[in-house]
């Protein structure tokens, strides 16, 4: 990975963050921090000399089974376990050049890896525009017919990211 990733702290400069979506620069700048203070989600940030630029916050989540397509739900009991991936975004400068892939892959990285120690069935996304809908489709999500929503399951992200 080109960068390595670590919890957003107050030393990391937020301020200057442009992905060109407002809303994701705003939430970074504005409550990241708040949401780490009461442990509703974690936040984790590339950076450079300090300065932010690309971050995830990942939360716990559940789904409930009636929700999912038929396929994904059989089976499962009536509210499943999963991992949001709340907030993913790169900034401008780093756009264009496959990094996004790569932010994914980190933040996918890190569930597989928290859900060695507590369970989750899914990693949930719900895309901000169609853009972000075709990026995740893109990296092998599952869109919910009707939604921005889309999932893919933990145990196919761990089969992708293991060791050939």
């Amino acid at each position: 990975m080109p960068f390595i990733s670590e919890a957003l702290g107050e030393h990391h400069e937020t301020s200057q963050f442009d992905s060109s979506k407002p809303s994701l620069d705003a939430w970074l700048q504005q409550h990241a921090l708040t949401t780490e203070a009461r442990r509703t989600g974690r936040t984790f940030v590339w950076q450079n000399q300090g300065r932010v630029i690309g971050y995830y916050t990942i939360a716990a989540h559940l789904i409930v089974r009636d929700e999912l397509p038929r396929a994904l739900g059989r089976g499962n009991p009536g509210q499943i376990p999963a991992v949001l991936l709340a907030r993913l975004a790169l900034d401008k400068s780093l756009q264009g050049r496959g990094l996004g892939g790569a932010l994914l892959a980190d933040a996918l990285d890190r569930i597989v890896i928290a859900t060695q120690t507590v369970a989750a069935r899914f990693v949930v996304v719900d895309a901000i525009d169609e853009v972000a809908h075709a990026f995740y489709i893109h990296h092998g999500f599952r869109d919910i017919p009707g939604t921005m929503r889309l999932i893919q399951k933990i145990s196919d992200i761990a089969a992708a990211l293991a060791p050939e």
